[in-house]
């Protein structure tokens, strides 16, 4: 194994194993090790290694240069060198160190599909690494937000005087935690955004845009409703907890009540009105004129935050739908004759890999499967 190679093994692994026998790192040269140091400091270890897999390693420096515009940036650590008498790979990270926080630079670059991308009021994409830390500055420095893992935390010491708003953009196979700046709790799931102020201001309502799924737990303020916009429905609520499934790929929007009161109300027409109590779900889809509501089991829809797939009278091509987004991968089902038959099952994401699921599942009901990469194949 050449060296370029072990060091980008030991980068995926790093990533991707969440107990890595940190003893390997030592075994690199000490060059690399103050290179992968860095990229830990700085949350970069996942971004670097989506990047670097993403190019073409054997362009010159010559041409990285130009796509960059390096020459009009002042940089810490002189990569060139490194480049020169270490190999392109070494350089590379460097350039990924730069691009991520040099000023500007950051949105030339393509995102990675499979980051957790924050939208600052700008228009500016921040990429959040769930396994680091930093914080959101203003171009004034002023900071606005802090991130620490798998959650950001948005708190000002500076008041504000007119709405700025951050969108957050969580894919498939992850979920992240936001606490908005008046202490409300949002668990994001996957393959769901919400748009929100960096900080609410008084006489306004507190109002966020979601789309896909979150749970809220909203902090009580009898003087600012807090209103959950989806694209068929608002759930306006003063202080709660609840679940609202607003998946553009889905039929019906679904709020969940745990805890306290919440009104919903269709978009398009405002006589059409409902109060949930707790235990209660509310489901709305735009070929029906009312909410339905009916008493269900909260835990059925609220265990994903601690990673549970519950299924239950479940039709598989609604599965097929929930484990694609859980799972980040994409399923050609060719079983035409499951497609509405239902199941009663529960796993755990955080135990149970996606060949597990579709393991036991095969054997209920009779079908094989080939993974191949993020694509499977049921037949």
């Amino acid at each position: 194994m050449n060296r370029n190679s072990q060091l980008l093994d030991i980068l995926r692994e790093i990533v991707t194993k969440k107990n890595f026998d940190t003893s390997k790192i030592e075994l690199l040269p000490l060059e690399d090790q103050e290179l992968i140091k860095n990229l830990q400091s700085n949350g970069l270890l996942e971004e670097a290694l989506l990047y670097l897999e993403s190019i073409d390693a054997d362009k010159n420096w010559e041409e990285l240069q130009l796509k960059l515009n390096l020459e009009k940036k002042s940089v810490v650590i002189n990569w060139r060198n490194i480049f020169q008498y270490a190999a392109m790979f070494f350089c590379l990270l460097g350039l990924v160190y730069v691009f991520q926080y040099k000023a500007g630079q950051q949105n030339k670059a393509a995102v990675s599909p499979n980051a957790i991308q924050l939208v600052l009021e700008n228009g500016d994409i921040q990429v959040l690494n769930p396994n680091g830390e930093q914080q959101i500055i203003k171009k004034n420095g002023e900071v606005v937000a802090s991130q620490k893992e798998n959650e950001i935390n948005y708190k000002s010491a500076k008041s504000m005087n007119k709405l700025v708003y951050n969108e957050i953009k969580i894919p498939y196979g992850k979920t992240f935690k936001i606490t908005l700046s008046d202490g409300t709790l949002v668990n994001m799931n996957a393959g769901s955004s919400l748009k929100y102020p960096v900080q609410f201001i008084k006489g306004h309502n507190r109002e966020v845009a979601l789309d896909g799924e979150a749970f809220f737990d909203v902090a009580k303020d009898k003087a600012h409703p807090f209103i959950v916009k989806t694209r068929g429905v608002n759930v306006k609520v003063l202080g709660t907890k609840f679940n609202v499934s607003s998946y553009k790929e889905d039929t019906d929007i679904n709020t969940v009540l745990v805890e306290g009161s919440v009104s919903l109300s269709d978009v398009a027409n405002a006589n059409t009105k409902t109060t949930l109590i707790p235990g209660e779900k509310g489901s709305w889809n735009s070929k029906n004129t009312d909410i339905a509501i009916e008493k269900v089991d909260t835990r059925f829809y609220t265990e994903w935050i601690n990673g549970e797939i519950v299924f239950r009278k479940t039709a598989f091509k609604d599965i097929i739908i929930k484990l694609e987004r859980t799972y980040n991968v994409t399923i050609e089902n060719n079983r035409k004759d499951i497609l509405d038959k239902k199941f009663n099952a529960s796993f755990n994401k955080n135990i149970e890999s996606i060949e597990k699921v579709l393991e036991t599942m095969s054997k209920i009901q009779g079908f094989t499967y080939k993974i191949e990469g993020k694509l499977i194949k049921i037949n």
